[in-house]
């Protein structure tokens, strides 16, 4: 077979003849001797004056048609090993064809994405072909005494009076639109840090007056003390439970006065044993603790929740704490919280900040830690200084159980049980308190598989709750200017509004203004106003300064997935209903995990002294 075209390139450099002829002899009488004086004889170009051997020529295409039979040959292979591969795929998940019906519909945006992309390189390459062959008019407004060129000419001069008549206007409009959102959601930022300095400046925060545990009545001293039920709802947590079990555990409260409910919803036996094993384990040391396990998981974690409170003997307790598995409360949590219940008959719930034992472990990590923070420092403290509401965050919060009662307890319609339960309380008339100063550590997602499917619980969520309780808004008793935070501010602006237009402007229109030049967007709405806003994102974390301009970039990629979750929570689509648990590594800080063996030596030093004494009594 002849050497490939590179090599011969390569060998017709050197114009000196190297070695004997080659000589080819066919054993086939039809064909002639070929010599051939090189290696690359024979696709050496020919003169035109000498005459042409047609059997050479056919010796030649011979070789070549072979070689295009070796390369379909290795095409039809890779295809048929592809198609094989495909096959094997489909058979694996043919057992879940249903949840693939399901996901078809929550990609139809990922298939507009796909489309868009290919349309704009299409026209990318009409762009580079006009370029090459000098067809470019910058001009908005084609001549009418342009000489045309040939078909590929008029093709591109009807494209550019197309673009310019009919694209660029519907661009121009869709981006005023977004501009003007866009401009909406600024200034309610805007007014956000302007409430969180004020609130700075003038020290504004929930006080409580006095010692509320303080009595003069020894005897009757835990009497003061209100019946507290703490709840641990996890399901498949087998890297955080222990923690998370051993952090409730040690709550500073009065035994007689505190349950602990872990609600398992594990279907893992291992897990089920592991988790039964700890529950044991500090049932032994005297606590009051309980373990609940349900067979079926429906409603996920707000079913876990209702199932619990319809026990009898929540009946007998007035508050409940929530704590999702990896969440770790300092032991005087309920001394920070339940206070500020006293004398407050309108209070329904208090909100602690989280905070976060990995939040410096990646460059995701510290990212997520920006926009946690701005919604912990900024977003809920402003509204729970001066609306008394905010959206439940799901754990590290303690409820009135009447409150809960009175708003009809948990329900399985959504996937964001929190926010519905905090709506529902707020229309019933239910005021929140939100503790910044009170913290309570939690992981936050170390990989983006698990970041982008909390983010898609996040935000389809609350456009499913938005469907549900838009009637009960609009018909509630509350004050106008409440019913109008709920609708414009609290889900239009700030979980429909903001993913739309981040979406809409910075992933569509702006690339779409490369391609149609005559729909411009000005440089303050491209450049000065996002890098102002993400200014503003990033001040209640000024140690992540350095990482503004991925914070920037990140946010722009996210708005895909944030305006895909969007979009399938309010029409329903795809896997809108669908809740899967964060993954998580367990991890806990260095001082909570020096400060845990410390007390855990300290408990076996007093039990053993205990059991000398004991000794010591029983000898004598």
């Amino acid at each position: 077979m002849a050497p490939s075209i590179n090599f011969s390139r390569w060998w017709a450099k050197d114009t000196s003849r190297k070695g004997n002829p080659v000589v080819v002899t066919m054993e086939n009488p039809n064909y002639s001797v070929l010599e051939l004086d090189g290696p690359d004889s024979a696709f050496q170009p020919v003169d035109k004056d000498r005459g042409k051997n047609a059997k050479q020529f056919t010796w030649v295409l011979l070789l070549k048609a072979h070689r295009a039979v070796g390369c379909i040959a290795w095409l039809g292979n890779a295809l048929w090993a592809l198609l094989g591969a495909i096959q094997k795929r489909l058979i694996f998940r043919q057992g879940v064809s249903v949840e693939i019906e399901k996901s078809a519909k929550g990609k139809l945006l990922f298939r507009v994405i796909l489309t868009f992309l290919i349309m704009a390189l299409a026209f990318l390459s009409f762009e580079v072909v006009a370029h090459f062959n000098g067809f470019q008019n910058h001009n908005l407004h084609i001549p009418r005494t342009l000489e045309i060129k040939g078909w590929f000419h008029t093709a591109y001069v009807t494209w550019l009076e197309f673009r310019a008549d009919y694209i660029a206007p519907l661009i121009q409009s869709l981006s005023t639109f977004c501009v003007v959102l866009f401009l909406i959601q600024s200034a309610d930022r805007m007014l956000l840090c302007l409430g969180c300095f004020w609130i700075k400046l003038k020290k504004i925060k929930p006080r409580i007056e006095g010692d509320p545990f303080k009595s003069d009545d020894l005897e009757g001293s835990h009497c003061i003390y209100p019946m507290v039920l703490v709840q641990i709802p996890m399901c498949n947590e087998r890297e955080v439970y222990e923690q998370s079990i051993s952090a409730v555990c040690q709550l500073d409260w009065p035994k007689d006065r505190l349950l602990i409910q872990v609600l398992d919803d594990s279907d893992d036996e291992s897990i089920q044993w592991l988790i039964k094993g700890e529950v044991s384990k500090w049932s032994q040391r005297g606590v009051n603790i309980i373990y609940r396990h349900r067979k079926f998981r429906t409603g996920y974690k707000a079913g876990n929740l209702k199932s619990a409170m319809s026990c009898d003997y929540v009946k007998d307790y007035e508050f409940v704490a929530i704590f999702d598995a990896d969440f770790q409360p300092n032991p005087d949590f309920l001394k920070q919280t339940v206070p500020h219940f006293k004398d407050n008959p309108e209070l329904g719930l208090v909100q602690a900040r989280w905070a976060f034992v990995n939040k410096d472990e990646n460059l995701l990590s510290r990212l997520q830690n920006i926009n946690l923070c701005f919604h912990f420092e900024v977003e809920q403290q402003v509204n729970g200084v001066f609306l008394n509401f905010f959206g439940f965050n799901g754990t590290a919060g303690v409820w009135r159980i009447k409150a809960l009662e009175e708003s009809g307890g948990w329900l399985e319609r959504t996937t964001v049980e929190d926010m519905d339960i905090a709506v529902r309380a707020h229309l019933n008339g239910w005021k929140f308190i939100y503790l910044n100063d009170v913290k309570v550590l939690c992981e936050l997602p170390e990989s983006y598989e698990a970041y982008k499917k909390q983010q898609h619980r996040w935000h389809s969520g609350p456009m499913q709750l938005f469907r549900l309780c838009l009637p009960a808004i609009i018909t509630s008793k509350i004050a106008f200017w409440k019913k109008a935070n709920l609708i414009f501010l609290f889900f239009l602006l700030r979980k429909l509004i903001l993913p739309f237009y981040s979406f809409t402007l910075f992933c569509i229109i702006l690339p779409l203004t490369m391609f149609v030049p005559e729909a411009e967007l000005p440089l303050w709405v491209i450049c000065y106003i996002p890098a102002f806003m993400s200014f503003l994102n990033i001040l209640p974390a000024p140690k992540s300064f350095p990482f503004i301009v991925p914070y920037l970039l990140f946010e722009n990629t996210m708005s895909v997935t944030k305006f895909n979750a969007m979009v399938s929570g309010l029409f329903q689509l795809g896997s809108s209903y669908e809740w899967i648990v964060t993954k998580k590594a367990g991890r806990s800080s260095e001082p909570d995990l020096l400060a845990a063996e410390e007390r855990e030596s300290k408990a076996m030093s007093l039990q053993l002294h205990r059991g000398l004494d004991l000794i010591g009594e029983q000898m004598s």
